[in-house]
């Protein structure tokens, strides 16, 4: 069984997805299992310059425990290192390797009333 509040963050998710479709990337993957974490969305910035992006979601309704920017904390931080590290060598897909070109994280935050930003090129 499935919370409201995780429908609600998939909701997030999905709209991102749309909307980086939207704006010309490609989306290799969403929701990601890699090994104990996930990755939220792997696509392909059109650019210029062209490159891998790791998208990092992040969902809140409420500012009462800080910004939702705030929710990525060193923790989280490792698990996107250590899953990054992991399809750099294993790839997306059934062993697909990933694209040839740089890759970047980017966090993206989603709030009542659609409201997004989008950070590029977060340091992990």
């Amino acid at each position: 069984m499935r919370t409201a509040v995780q429908d609600r963050g998939d909701a997030a998710e999905a709209l991102v997805a749309d909307r980086l479709i939207a704006a010309g990337w490609l989306i290799l993957a969403r929701n990601l299992r890699v090994g104990r974490g996930e990755l939220d969305i792997v696509a392909v910035d059109p650019g210029p310059p062209r490159e891998l992006v790791v998208v990092e979601v992040r969902w809140r309704h409420r500012r009462d425990f800080g910004l939702p920017e705030e929710s990525l904390d060193h923790h989280k931080r490792g698990h996107l290192r250590a899953a990054i590290a992991r399809i750099r060598e294993d790839g997306v897909r059934d062993g697909a390797p990933l694209p040839p070109i740089p890759l970047r994280v980017d966090l993206v935050v989603v709030e009542p009333g659609d409201r997004i930003r989008h950070h590029r090129n977060i340091a992990l």
